[in-house]
């Protein structure tokens, strides 16, 4: 049993939940692209409140239906909920929208490589938060590897600053949005314990757009899009970032750490420029082929670590939602 424990990358669910969360930083590489778009008509917390909202809407009322035609029994055999599980379930929306306010906040101040570039210190608050709060020990192996794909991740962010104008205040959001975001990883980290990826990314959109319905009535005044490209811009936040690469990036987190989902993700501005280069024939520098090389070797470092992996308990329940 102690051998199967020690080897989980040689299982096929640990190189499913490898594939998974590739198709989702794909999936949620699009959203800069989306945001701006929405921001053309929509305050930047009316737009998350769209991105949440829609989901819920969607993916809450199909759930709904699912269930309510499926014929299989429904089990209550599952151990009631802790208070902790109930407040992390409550902090997961509000953190959420933090997190992805601040960003959307940022890219009003700053430029889209300013706030990336910020965005890529996501890893060191997560394994900070790891190591101080859940006591997780990292080897050499990961320590190697997340430096070298930081190094590289900084690299490009600084020489896409090159000419880039912005203000002190719309870093300092960015910045803050990285803190937010790597706590954010923790707790679905930990939920994903007991709970499916579904149940938790609705739980996070429907608190999130309770609490934001108030602040962009207020503080924006409107609420829904009426251009068909801001339309079109928040759909694809709900359906494709959300719906598709948020909640296929918590279900692999059954198997892999949030450290290192946090560390893979350093690979989404290489993704967006790859795609901006396929799509807008935008010219790629080689600085920006030798630093996706070096992020890449970094987190195949990282994944070859035992610190990249979920430790493997006997609550991995997943639960419906309540």
């Amino acid at each position: 049993m102690q051998q199967d424990i020690s080897q989980p990358r040689e299982d096929r669910s640990y190189l499913i939940a490898i594939v998974t969360l590739c198709i989702a930083l794909l999936s949620i590489s699009f959203a800069p692209i989306f945001i701006r778009f929405s921001e053309t008509e929509l305050g930047a917390n009316a737009t998350v409140f769209n991105r949440l909202f829609i989901f819920v809407m969607i993916f809450g009322v199909g759930r709904a239906v699912g269930q309510r035609f499926s014929k299989e029994p429904e089990v209550s055999d599952q151990a009631p909920l802790t208070l902790q599980q109930w407040l992390l379930l409550m902090s997961v929306g509000i953190i959420s929208i933090i997190s992805l306010g601040l960003w959307a906040i940022s890219l009003e101040y700053t430029t889209v490589a300013k706030c990336m570039l910020l965005n890529n210190l996501t890893p060191l608050f997560t394994s900070l938060g790891s190591l101080l709060f859940l006591g997780k020990r990292f080897d050499a192996k990961f320590m190697i590897g997340m430096t070298l794909a930081l190094s590289g991740a900084i690299a490009l962010g600084l020489e896409d600053l090159n000419g880039a104008e912005g203000f002190l205040i719309g870093d300092i959001y960015a910045l803050l949005s990285a803190v937010f975001l790597g706590t954010y990883f923790l707790i679905i980290e930990q939920l994903r314990n007991r709970f499916s990826a579904t149940t938790i990314l609705l739980w996070r959109g429907a608190i999130g757009s309770l609490l934001l319905l108030p602040v962009v009535a207020i503080t924006e005044g409107q609420l829904f899009p009426t251009s068909k490209v801001a339309i079109l811009a928040v759909l694809g936040l709900g359906l494709l970032c959300e719906g598709f690469g948020q909640r296929l990036l918590a279900d692999c987190m059954d198997k892999l750490s949030s450290s290192f989902v946090a560390l893979f993700l350093l690979l989404e501005p290489i993704v967006s420029a790859l795609l901006a280069w396929v799509i807008f024939l935008e010219r790629l520098s080689p600085i920006t082929w030798v630093g996706f090389a070096v992020v890449l070797t970094g987190i195949y470092l990282a994944r070859s670590s035992n610190a990249a992996t979920q430790e493997l308990t006997d609550a991995k329940v997943q639960a419906p939602i309540s």
